[in-house]
């Protein structure tokens, strides 16, 4: 013979499945990253000890200021990030959740870091053939080495670019690129200038504040983005190509000429 359940032991017996499940939603992985802002490395001096760009086969000038180029640090390709997890980082705003396939492309960590690798070499290339090509030098005469450990991905390929610049015209008329600041950004760049987006800028633009840039430069088409979370006493010149953003640097240094905002 079964005997009536109380209302109490009711209420328990029905709340535990529905405190397992809750459980289950809280800790079960999902596919998500959390992101934050990452280190920052001049790429006009050393990082880890290494010259970042080494030059051979043309004058190389002594250069002042910093061209930073900007990171974000995500947890790994094979962490597991549950609801909590997401919930937790959600409002930060030092913090950023991006779906997983946003930050790694690949099935496994190899793989990851097998694309990161190569997604960084191809943005070595591709600034450098676009610089050279600004400055029209040949790459047959003019050699280009870039280091930078720990680093995968394309997004430094613009500060790569005018770094090459800098190093060997600077503004073009014997003063730094730079105007002695320190100037940071992030952007893909082609073998043609052309500047393309990259994702994350919002965390990018706090890294750079906190290591001394007062100029981010911004792909044009992640302005808002940027604004967002836009951190006091850091101005935002966007760019679609290498030409223009040298030319917003040599405006920003001569103190004349058009600099775009977003």
């Amino acid at each position: 013979m079964l005997s009536r359940l109380t209302r109490l032991q009711a209420v328990v017996v029905c709340a535990l499945p529905v405190a397992a499940l809750i459980a289950t939603a809280l800790f079960a992985p999902l596919p998500f990253a959390v992101a934050q802002p990452g280190p920052t490395a001049n790429v006009l001096g050393k990082s880890r000890g290494t010259t970042v760009i080494t030059v051979s086969g043309a004058p190389v000038r002594a250069t002042s200021g910093q061209l930073r180029m900007v990171t974000i640090v995500a947890t790994g390709p094979d962490t597991r990030v549950s609801l909590g997890g997401v919930l937790g980082n959600w409002f930060r705003t030092d913090r950023a959740v991006m779906p997983h396939d946003a930050v790694y492309q690949g099935d496994t960590v190899k793989e990851i870091e097998k694309h990161n690798v190569e997604q960084m070499q191809q943005s070595q290339d591709a600034a450098t053939e676009a610089a050279l090509t600004y400055l029209d030098l040949s790459s047959e005469k003019v050699k280009v080495t870039l280091k930078l450990a720990d680093v995968g991905g394309p997004s430094a390929g613009l500060l790569f670019s005018l770094g090459i610049v800098d190093k060997l015209n600077g503004d073009g008329s014997g003063g730094d690129l730079t105007g002695g600041r320190t100037i940071a950004g992030t952007g893909t760049i082609d073998a043609d200038g052309k500047v393309g987006a990259v994702g994350g800028v919002a965390l990018k633009t706090q890294a750079a504040r906190r290591d001394g840039a007062t100029v981010f430069l911004v792909p044009k088409d992640e302005c808002s983005d940027a604004e967002a979370e836009l951190p006091k006493g850091l101005r935002l010149v966007p760019v679609t190509t290498l030409k223009g953003a040298v030319s917003s640097l040599v405006a920003l240094e001569k103190g004349r000429g058009s600099v775009p905002s977003c």
